[in-house]
């Protein structure tokens, strides 16, 4: 079994709706073991009060699980997702990537397969950067940045190599180049975190 965590942060929804399609998907491969973990608020409350999509939101995943460090060590692909802010991850994703330092010095995010998904209201909106600024996180881990790049027919549609983006503009209902592209991202990490695993057994048998 692949072990398969789906990191994010989500404050009125769309990237959740994106995390829920990744892992339905991976868990319809039936090889997949997946965590789906949203990562703590840390926003003041009045600010969560005073937007009724964020506030409704927050409900929805109040008894969900909470992602922590182990959710990381556990995993052999890690898809981590952000909304976009003002062209970075939030402070609530990076303020869970802040904690993982243990984690890191003991080598234990290395040779991992990583990617994200983010979202924005607007095109242009900072899709490209979040993404890219997220992936400066991977490298420092040691991780292994699989990225889609133009891999698959949808990428010329999204037009977005560097992971999966949703425009929201005036909906966030995922449209159908939306699914195929999360399609897309879980099903290549997977699979390359497969033939490396491959390799790494193969290399194993050879060395005994």
């Amino acid at each position: 079994m692949t072990k398969l965590a789906i990191i994010y942060y989500s404050s009125t929804g769309t990237v959740d709706a994106m995390a829920r399609r990744l892992a339905a998907t991976a868990e319809a491969a039936g090889d997949v073991e997946v965590r789906l973990r949203h990562v703590a608020e840390i926003a003041p409350q009045e600010a969560i009060d005073s937007q009724d999509a964020w506030k409704q939101h927050r409900a929805d995943v109040a008894d969900e699980p909470v992602a922590t460090p182990d959710d990381l060590d556990w995993a052999d692909v890690a898809l981590f997702g952000s909304p976009t802010r003002y062209g970075h991850v939030t402070s609530q994703l990076q303020a869970f990537i802040d904690t993982l330092g243990p984690l890191w010095a003991q080598g234990k995010l290395a040779d991992k397969v990583y990617a994200g998904f983010t979202a924005s209201q607007t095109h242009h909106g900072g899709q490209e950067s979040t993404l890219l600024n997220l992936y400066t996180s991977f490298f420092h881990f040691g991780g292994i940045v699989v990225a889609p790049g133009y891999t698959d027919p949808v990428k010329f549609a999204d037009g977005n190599p560097y992971g999966a983006a949703k425009v929201t503009g005036a909906t966030t209902e995922l449209d159908e180049n939306d699914l195929a592209s999360l399609d897309h991202l879980v099903n290549r990490t997977l699979a390359i975190s497969r033939r490396l695993e491959a390799g790494g057994n193969g290399a194993s048998r050879d060395s005994a």
